[in-house]
């Protein structure tokens, strides 16, 4: 589960209680003003967090992660965590939050939600964009898999990737071509186009390949918190003995050794290993290490202080071991 700094269980309840009385005593002049705040589109960011470039598309270094506008939840054993975010998260809190983070500098959500961006930048008067995965799988027709990536591209997306999930089931079964494959139709559009990976076998199977994706996205998170897999019952891919929904990037040290040999811009993602790790040491481990972006599932109420974290982590970043390639 993401990150809640600085909010206890004492602080939540207060606030909560002085928000209903705070509601109950609102006269409707204030409801009015409210409702009107709330669908007037978001203000320039007051301090925008660094950004990069994917081709010509120009990207937040943080990025909104997709997990939580789409509704799925990482939460390992804790199995009311997805009743309680989506009690919470509802379709007008998604575009608050949406909102909150183009006031914030944010100004790409990743992977998930695309109907809800496109929604927002409609109805709320929002400049969004997404970067939606494609999925090529084994016995797909090849039809199928040009309709998927036309219909994403004529949407007016920056980038499209390779989905993880996709390109893991891929290399674990040999069957790299097919990457390359969707890599070239994609790149036939004219877009930037990346492959995704939870297993570093990923990216190190398409640079041995000669793929030629513009970028990369892989897990990458330290392994010091309590429940990840112990490094005795770590293989190449998740899903293995000792894995339950509790580690995303298997050798992070390898991970870190490998991508300083690549030279594409790299999106990091589950940096928070989904809420076992606290931003403040997650984010500075990704950009030290070598990401040029890290995407982040966040609620509204962690966007501000993360985008501060990572403005000023870029800047002190400049001259880190791995150059920036983005």
């Amino acid at each position: 589960m993401p990150d809640a700094e600085g909010l206890n269980r004492r602080r939540f309840l207060g606030n909560s209680m002085a928000a209903i009385t705070a509601a109950g005593a609102a006269s409707a002049a204030e409801a009015t003003s409210a409702a009107a705040a709330a669908t007037a589109p978001a203000k320039p960011a007051a301090v925008n967090p660094a950004y990069g470039m994917i081709g010509k598309a120009k990207i937040s270094r943080l990025m909104l992660g997709g997990n939580l506008v789409s509704g799925f939840m990482h939460a390992r054993d804790l199995r009311y965590v997805t009743t309680l975010f989506r009690a919470y998260v509802t379709e007008e809190k998604i575009f608050e939050t949406f909102k909150l983070a183009e006031e914030n500098g944010i100004n790409t959500v990743f992977e998930s939600g695309q109907a809800l961006v496109e929604r927002y930048n409609k109805e709320r008067g929002g400049h969004l964009q997404i970067i939606p995965s494609i999925h090529p799988k084994i016995g797909m027709d090849e039809q199928k898999l040009k309709y998927e990536i036309k219909a994403k591209v004529d949407s007016g997306v920056p980038a499209i990737y390779v989905w993880g999930v996709a390109a893991d089931a891929l290399v674990q079964a040999g069957e790299v071509g097919l990457i390359a494959k969707a890599i070239e139709f994609a790149k036939g559009h004219g877009i930037p186009v990346g492959v995704g990976g939870h297993s570093l076998k990923v990216p190190m199977a398409c640079e041995k390949a000669g793929i030629p994706c513009d970028f990369y996205v892989k897990t990458f998170h330290n392994d010091n918190y309590p429940s990840a897999v112990p490094k005795d019952l770590r293989g190449d891919f998740l899903g293995g003995k000792g894995f339950y929904d509790n580690m995303w990037c298997l050798n992070p040290q390898a991970t870190i050794d490998f991508m300083a040999t690549v030279k594409k811009p790299w999106i990091a993602f589950k940096v928070l290993a989904a809420g076992a790790i606290e931003p403040r040491q997650a984010f500075p481990y990704a950009f030290h290490n070598g990401a040029d972006f890290i995407a982040v599932g966040m609620f509204d109420f962690q966007i501000k202080d993360n985008c501060r974290l990572v403005e000023r982590l870029v800047e002190r970043e400049k001259n880190r071991p791995r150059p920036w390639f983005a």
